[in-house]
């Protein structure tokens, strides 16, 4: 990596955080405008050569306009034109992300779509968005699908290698190029991660996917020698809203193509990251066993989103690295820094967010300082107009009553494509429904419990099964490395109990279920939450299903203990 920044000065960020014509669907042009920096690499992607040894390629904000033009002409020669969507369905990492801007460019809405997703479910998808045309790593299931139907083919279904073999040269853009977005226009469709069930297509559009991120210009990163590992997956909002930031800031990013520590740590070692993006399923990774302390040497900041991670997780991952002296809080450029030593550890930012809300509209920070508060997201950001817990009229309930998490922002997404119907039930009263469930403290402390599916609905009362899932993972660590806890039924007129499906640290992988459960239940029971009513123990990857983005699914699990409790 080159000794010359690729970070945009402070004063060009600061420009950016104004400019009204910025959005989602024109960040590249913006951030090239800006950046004097804008031939130095700051995009980096990764592989393993014959060695063995890990291998970065550097691409400056330059060589991404250029990859952006040459698959936008693939396009525009293939018909594809302003509003038509179009399905993107190649392998993680920076390679969706051009294809995002090539379409953005041509006014044209591209279907991102996570190449692990099942292919039956995947063809739903795509048939529902109603895409003109698929570009696809692996194309040939795709065309056997539609010959079945062939009145639902897409213009065409492409071969990814073939957008790459296109001789560009003479091929021409339209007249008007990077199409000029109005802020309402849609910039992508993004799926959901199918852990309640059929992904939701979610609209960004291209004022609303930048609304919150203003305050990133001159907050983050914190100093000129910050590099950023995002491990969100690119096909996801996590991963585009990560990017779109490193982007504008001209911040040095390692675009990872996978999420397994075994991929992770070596990328780590050769890349060595100050701060660290990531949906929960790595951060589990890298908390369990030996810790990457080399990797992480240099790590002063986790930021996770989407689901909110696990506290045993987070003690762990917040012993590693170190933080330079001034850094003191999430989110801040330094005025001013003391001359002293770093401190030792890092800090973690756990933000509950969705592609729905546009970014992570919460944000709670554990340092090794920090005492344990389970479950607690913090107060909603400054994007946020307001958040609220309500009842099922959408009226604001008490502090301290559990309820349903609502909130008014302009970063919010229009809705769900092709579905007006479901986006109206996620409207109330005014507020967007985060379908979770929450309460507030008297100190305007947000509480996230579960997701609204998740709930368990026992003849007690309702039971949550994220905090029973933190007590596992913190005050049972030395049998448990990783759990799901659902609801099953219980028997006529018993409605449901929890049952956690637990892996287990490789130390204890003699453990029995009984034994989990014991020590499981008394530690809830000294919690004062509702005990298990029995326990599982995946033992091999399939007994612990996870979706496309790394999330446990949930609803398979509810499908497959379905008749654990009654035998029936």
């Amino acid at each position: 990596m080159s000794d010359h920044t690729s970070i945009a000065p402070l004063a060009a960020r600061q420009a950016l955080m104004t400019e009204p014509t910025l959005g989602a669907g024109n960040f590249l042009d913006h951030a090239i405008a800006v950046n004097p920096n804008r031939a130095v690499p700051y995009a980096y992607t990764h592989r393993v050569d014959h060695r063995g040894a890990v291998e970065l390629r550097g691409h400056s904000l330059l060589d991404m306009a250029a990859l952006r033009d040459h698959h936008a002409k693939w396009y525009w020669a293939n018909g594809v034109r302003p509003g038509d969507p179009v399905g993107v369905v190649v392998r993680e990492g920076l390679e969706p992300l051009v294809h995002f801007l090539a379409l953005a460019a041509l006014g044209a809405v591209p279907a991102l779509v996570n190449d692990a997703m099942p292919h039956e479910v995947m063809v739903r998808y795509l048939n529902h968005v109603g895409v003109v045309g698929v570009v696809a790593d692996d194309p040939t299931r795709l065309a056997a699908a539609y010959r079945e139907t062939p009145h639902r083919r897409p213009r065409f279904i492409a071969m990814a290698a073939e957008l790459h073999a296109f001789d560009a040269a003479s091929a021409e853009l339209p007249a008007v190029y990077p199409y000029e977005h109005a802020a309402d226009d849609v910039v992508a469709l993004i799926h959901s991660s199918g852990t309640t069930g059929t992904p939701k297509s979610t609209k960004l559009a291209h004022r609303q996917f930048w609304e919150g991120k203003q305050p990133r210009m001159v907050r983050f990163p914190a100093e000129n020698d910050d590099r950023l590992m995002s491990l969100m997956p690119h096909t996801h909002a996590g991963g585009l809203s990560y990017f779109l930031t490193a982007t504008l800031l001209g911040l040095p990013t390692v675009v990872m193509s996978d999420w397994r520590r075994t991929v992770v740590e070596p990328v780590m070692e050769a890349f060595r990251p100050t701060m660290v993006a990531s949906f929960p399923r790595t951060f589990v990774e890298l908390a369990t066993g030996e810790l990457p302390v080399e990797g992480a040497a240099k790590v002063h900041s986790w930021f996770n989103t989407g689901d909110s991670a696990h506290y045993g997780h987070i003690r762990r991952l917040v012993q590693l690295g170190e933080r330079p002296a001034g850094l003191v809080r999430p989110w801040l450029l330094p005025t001013e820094k003391e001359e002293q030593p770093p401190l030792p550890g890092s800090q973690f930012i756990d933000g509950l967010g969705s592609s729905e809300m546009g970014m992570a509209l919460f944000g709670q920070m554990t340092t090794p300082e920090s005492g344990r508060d389970d479950r607690c997201v913090g107060k909603p950001l400054e994007v946020v107009d307001k958040a609220a817990v309500l009842d099922e009229d959408g009226e604001e309930v008490p502090d301290g009553t559990v309820g349903l998490l609502g909130v008014i922002t302009p970063s919010r997404t229009p809705g769900y494509w092709n579905d007006d119907r479901l986006t109206s039930t996620f409207e109330r009263n005014g507020y967007w429904l985060t379908g979770d469930v929450a309460r507030r403290d008297a100190e305007g402390r947000f509480y996230h419990l579960d997701r609204t599916v998740d709930v368990i609905d026992t003849v007690g009362g309702p039971a949550y099964s994220l905090p029973i899932e933190e007590v596992l993972l913190a005050d049972c660590a030395a049998l448990v490395q990783d759990c799901s806890v659902i609801g099953v039924p219980a028997g006529q007129g018993g409605g449901q109990l929890p049952l956690a499906v637990v892996r287990l640290q490789a130390d204890a992988a003699a453990s029995t279920a009984e034994e989990v459960q014991e020590a499981a239940n008394k530690a809830l029971i000294d919690a004062g939450l509702t005990p298990l009513a029995a326990v599982s123990i995946a033992r091999a990857p399939e007994d612990f299903p996870l979706g496309p983005t790394g999330k446990v699914l949930k609803r398979e699990l509810r499908t497959r203990f379905a008749t654990f409790l009654t035998g029936r």
